[in-house]
C-alpha cells in the first residue's frame, strides 16, 4: 500500500505530467467561470486530446481540469450571482448578498478556503475508503436511494425559511416541471404541447442559469446600478483574508458540510447538485442566526464551498470502485479511463493501484493549486463588480446565453433560460424561494425512477426494508425540527408585538395630531 501511494506520488510530480496538470487547470479555470459549462463538458470536448498520452498523464490532465471547475464555478456565483455549474448554485444566496453589500473579496476568500478545505477533506476520504467502501454501496438498492431523494426534498422545509408555505408550492411547481417529457417507463410524452424539444424534458443548465444568473442580470439591467454598492477597499486584500479567517473559524461546518458532500457524491445518481442543498439546509439548521441564511450568512457561503468541491472526490469512489459513475462528470471520465486502458474494479485496487493514488495525488495538488490561482485574481475579480450595470450586463447576458445554448444546442434552451430568469425576478420581487423550485427539478425524475424501480424489483414489501425505515426516520426528524423552529419563531413575533386597545389607540391618536 505505501507503495502504491508513493508511486503515484512519483508519477504526478514527473516534469510532463506536472505541465500537463497547469493546462488542465488552466483550462477548468476558464471553462468553470462560464455559466452552463462545468465540468462534463470540459472533459468530453477535450477528450481527443489524450489518445496519444500515457495513461497517468492523460488521466491528470482529465482530472485536474475537472477539479477546478467547481472551484472556478463559485467565483461567479459569489460575484456575479450566476452559477458557474448546478452545483455552483447553493454558493449564490449568501455569497452574492456580500457582494452587494461590497464584500466581495471576503466573500471570495470564504468560499476559496472552504473550498479547499472541501477538496483536501475529500480526497482524504477517498485515499482511505477506496477499498473499502464497496461493500456499504453495494447494500443500497432502489429503495434506499428513493429515500435519501425524499430526504432532499423534506430539506425544501428549512430552505424556505419562514415561509414554509411558499416553499412547498414551489416545490409542487419543480415536480411538475421536472416530469414534462416522456413518461419513462410507457415512453408516453407529458405537457410536451406537440414541441419535439419537451419530449426530453427541460434541461437543467438552462433553468439554473436563468432563475439565478438571469435573473440577477435582469435586475441589474432594470436598477442600472452595479452589483456592489459599497466603495472597493473591502474587496481588496485585506478583505480576502478576514474571509480566509472566516472560513477557518467555521471549520465545523465545513467539515460536516464535506462529510455529506463525500457521501452524497458517492452514490450514483444523486450528484452535487443534492448534496450541495442537503449540506445547505443542514447548516442553516445548526447555525445560531439562521435568519441571516440568503443575506450573506458565513455558514452558509462555508457549507455551498466545501461541500460543492468534496463531492467530486466522493463520486470517484463508486467510479473507481466498481465502474459506477456517481455523475455526468464521472460518467465522460469513465469513457476516458476505457480509452487510456484502464479498467474500473479490481485491476484498480489491485495491479493497478498506484494509478489510483495517482487520482487521489491529482485532486490534492490540482485543487489546492486551482486555489491559489483564483486568490491570485481576487483583486482583478473582486473589482468587476463595480463596473456599471448597463456596461456589465449585455457581457454577462452574452455568457447566459452561451451557457445555456450548451445544454444541448438547441434554442429551446435559449428560450427556456429566458422564462426561468422571468420566474427568477418575479420570486426576488415577491420574495419567494427559488432553491424548492430548482431542488425539486432536479429530484423530480430520480424520484419517478427510483419508485418504479422499487415496486418493480420488491413490490410493497420495498417499505420496509431496513435502510429504508433509517432514511425514513431521519426524515421524520428533519421536517419535525424544522417546523417546531417555525411555530416557535411565530409565537417570538406574536409575543413581541404590542396588543390593540383604547390605550394604543390613543396614543396614536395624539402623535398623529402633534
Amino acid at each position: 500500500m505505501i507503495d502504491a501511494i508513493t508511486s503515484g506520488l512519483g508519477q504526478v510530480l514527473q516534469w510532463e505530467t506536472l505541465g500537463l496538470m497547469l493546462c488542465g487547470i488552466f483550462i477548468g479555470f476558464l471553462v468553470g467561470i462560464l455559466p452552463g459549462l462545468g465540468g462534463a463538458v470540459a472533459i468530453a470536448l477535450l477528450l481527443p486530446f489524450t489518445f496519444a498520452m500515457e495513461p497517468v498523464q492523460g488521466i491528470v490532465f482529465l482530472l485536474s481540469m475537472w477539479i477546478v471547475t467547481s472551484t472556478a464555478g463559485d467565483i461567479t456565483s459569489v460575484l456575479f450571482g450566476i452559477p458557474g455549474e448546478a452545483t455552483s448554485a447553493a454558493a449564490v444566496l449568501d455569497g452574492y448578498p456580500m457582494t452587494k453589500k461590497g464584500q466581495g473579496g471576503r466573500a471570495l476568500g470564504i468560499v476559496l478556503t472552504s473550498s479547499a478545505i472541501g477538496l483536501v477533506f475529500g480526497a482524504v476520504v477517498l485515499g482511505v475508503f477506496i477499498t473499502v467502501i464497496r461493500p456499504l454501496v453495494l447494500l443500497l438498492g432502489a429503495p434506499e436511494f428513493f429515500m435519501l431523494v425524499l430526504l432532499g426534498l423534506a430539506f425544501v422545509v428549512t430552505l424556505a425559511g419562514k415561509s414554509p408555505a411558499k416553499g412547498l408550492a414551489m416545490v409542487a411547481l419543480g415536480l411538475l416541471t421536472s416530469f414534462i417529457g416522456s413518461d419513462p417507463t410507457a415512453g408516453i410524452p407529458r405537457f410536451t404541447f406537440g414541441e419535439m424539444y419537451l419530449w426530453s424534458g427541460i434541461a437543467l443548465i438552462p433553468v439554473v442559469v436563468g432563475l439565478f444568473g438571469g435573473a440577477e442580470v435582469l435586475q441589474l439591467m432594470l436598477t442600472r446600478s452595479s452589483i456592489a454598492s459599497a466603495p472597493l477597499g473591502d474587496a481588496k486584500l485585506s478583505g480576502t483574508m478576514r474571509g480566509v479567517a472566516d472560513a477557518l473559524r467555521h471549520w465545523s461546518v465545513a467539515v460536516r458540510s464535506s462529510t455529506i458532500g463525500v457521501v452524497i457524491g458517492m452514490l450514483p445518481g444523486l450528484g452535487g447538485t443534492v448534496a450541495q442543498w442537503i449540506a445547505y439546509g443542514q447548516a442553516r439548521q445548526t447555525s445560531k442566526d439562521p435568519d441571516q441564511f440568503g443575506k450573506g450568512a458565513i455558514d452558509g457561503l462555508v457549507a455551498a464551498g466545501a461541500t460543492n468541491n468534496a463531492k467530486d472526490a466522493g463520486s470517484l469512489i463508486p467510479t473507481i470502485a466498481f465502474g459506477i459513475p456517481g455523475g455526468a462528470a464521472t460518467a465522460v471520465l469513465l469513457g476516458g479511463f476505457l480509452v487510456l486502458g484502464i479498467t474500473p474494479g479490481k485491476e484498480m485496487l489491485t495491479s493497478q493501484l498506484d494509478i489510483t493514488f495517482s487520482m487521489v495525488w491529482t485532486v490534492v495538488i490540482a485543487g489546492v493549486a486551482g486555489v491559489i490561482l483564483a486568490f491570485a485574481l481576487v483583486r482583478p475579480l473582486a473589482s468587476l463588480t463595480r463596473i456599471s450595470g448597463p456596461v456589465l450586463t449585455p457581457i454577462l447576458f452574452m455568457f447566459l446565453v452561451i451557457g445555456a445554448y450548451t445544454a444541448s444546442n438547441s434554442w429551446g434552451d435559449i428560450i427556456v433560460m429566458i422564462g426561468a430568469s422571468v420566474l427568477g425576478v418575479i420570486c426576488l420581487r415577491w420574495d419567494w424561494p427559488r432553491v424548492p423550485f430548482l431542488l425539486a427539478l432536479v429530484l423530480g425524475k430520480l424520484l419517478e425512477g427510483y419508485l418504479n424501480l422499487s415496486v418493480s424489483l420488491f413490490g410493497p414489501s420495498w417499505v420496509a426494508r431496513p435502510g429504508v425505515l433509517i432514511v425514513g426516520l431521519i426524515i421524520i426528524a428533519t421536517l419535525f425540527f424544522s417546523i417546531r423552529s417555525v411555530l416557535r419563531d411565530h409565537r417570538k413575533r406574536l409575543a413581541n408585538e404590542p396588543v390593540e386597545g383604547p390605550h394604543t389607540q390613543v396614543i396614536r391618536t395624539v402623535r398623529g395630531k402633534k
